[in-house]
């Protein structure tokens, strides 16, 4: 698993002229919040939360943040951008511990798609219904992604949540209202349209 460490120093002015001054100096206003401890606003470095968000591990993985020297495990739960320019306004970090139990969107991870069986033999397409996955688990579990494999997939056939091989402790925050109203498919194969379907048909009508 990527591990994350970001520095930071509390501060004590708040208000729009204060966050404008702090990104002119390269910064980024920030709060951490929950647990034990009070909500501290604090001033991350521009640079550093850039080169981070380059990963995608980054959104779901629990961070090690130093505010003034001072060690925190957290997780990124909001992140506010300007509307027109790639500048980061404002973000929120929520404490953690190993056994903190959290609600968290990873990405999925669709593998052997090249292999999938419905379009490399049957010329289906590919469909995903989700590209990410919200779950639960305790930060200790926290997974960077939750991979899907297609590779067996034919034509009309589809991957649902319950059929997600989801690391130990975490589970899909869709299941946790019930499984049979809430199985909701992942990805699937299409048939193929147009001349793809008449070729595939006749194919299909060759070999019998």
């Amino acid at each position: 698993m990527s591990e994350f460490t970001l520095s930071a120093v509390a501060r004590a002015d708040s208000g729009k002229g204060a966050s404008r001054r702090l990104r002119r100096e390269n910064g980024v206003p920030a709060i951490v919040y929950g647990g034990e401890s009070a909500p501290v606003t604090i001033t991350l470095k521009a640079n550093e939360l850039n080169k981070a968000l380059e990963s995608e591990a980054f959104y779901s993985s629990v961070i090690n943040l130093s505010v003034d020297g001072k060690a925190e495990t957290v997780i990124l739960k909001d992140l506010q951008r300007h509307p027109a320019k790639a500048l980061i306004w404002h973000a929120d970090f929520l404490r953690v511990n190993k056994d903190t139990v959290i609600k968290a969107t990873v990405p999925l991870h669709f593998v052997n798609e090249e292999k999938c069986k419905g379009v490399k033999l049957n010329g289906g397409i590919l469909v995903h219904q989700m590209t990410t996955l919200d779950i639960v688990c305790d930060a200790a579990h926290l997974p960077e992604f939750i991979e899907v494999d297609v590779a067996d997939l034919d034509v009309g056939e589809s991957i649902h949540l319950t059929e997600l091989k989801l690391p130990e402790g975490v589970q899909a925050q869709a299941l946790t209202h019930g499984e049979e109203d809430h199985d909701t498919s992942i990805v699937s194969v299409a048939a193929p349209k147009g001349p793809a379907a008449d070729d595939a048909e006749d194919e299909g009508e060759a070999a019998e």
